[in-house]
């Protein structure tokens, strides 16, 4: 069996939990690996969003690489992956990718995903956005590059947090090929507790 492999990406935004519950989802894809690097503003996160800490994070990636191990396997265009994804991705990460100022790992693979012309896909969170912040998103958009804010949906129903973040990570997913269980797409979602 071919294994494909996904580099995921945290930087320090708000929004662990969705990382968090990527990473469990990818543990039940038999055929992928997962690649994994954590920016220091990303480990500050962890401890003010969640009960983890990195340590906790660590295992549930099928190999972890440290932010400053710029030799690491995910820092080459020779070493075969499916994309990438950072989720969270903080305002200060886009800059550095659309500007391939590649000082870390997690900068130096989003770089490698673009010229190696592969999937990256960008969780963008800050709120409002600023002129700066729509400029570098919108040139990255120009280079192929997904941008998927955290943006809450309804029409699926969701009752909970869970809900919510399951429906995003979702359709993270969804840019690889994959099915995450329990997605509900527009059209599939049921209308029970839609007014008459």
């Amino acid at each position: 069996m071919k294994i494909k492999r996904l580099v995921i990406g945290i930087s320090g935004a708000s929004g662990i939990p969705l990382a968090i519950h990527l990473l469990e989802l990818m543990r039940s894809q038999d055929s992928w690996e997962t690649h994994l690097v954590i920016s220091p503003g990303a480990e500050r996160t962890i401890r003010e969003e969640t009960c983890y800490t990195p340590d906790d994070i660590f295992p549930l990636a099928s190999k972890h690489h440290s932010i400053n191990d710029i030799g690491a396997s995910i820092a080459s265009g020779t070493f075969r992956t499916e994309g990438m994804v950072i989720i969270p991705c903080s305002m200060k990460t886009v800059a550095g990718v659309i500007h391939g100022y590649s000082d870390n790992l997690l900068l130096r693979a989003a770089d490698v995903t673009i010229k190696e012309r592969r999937k990256l896909v960008l969780v963008a969170r800050e709120t409002p956005l600023s002129a700066i912040h729509l400029r570098n998103l919108a040139e990255l958009v120009s280079l192929g590059v997904v941008i998927m804010p955290p943006m809450m949906t309804f029409y699926n129903q969701p009752q909970t947090i869970s809900d919510m973040t399951h429906h995003i990570v979702a359709k993270v997913m969804h840019e690889f090929g994959l099915e995450a269980p329990g997605f509900r797409r527009w059209g599939e979602a049921s209308t029970d507790l839609l007014p008459t």
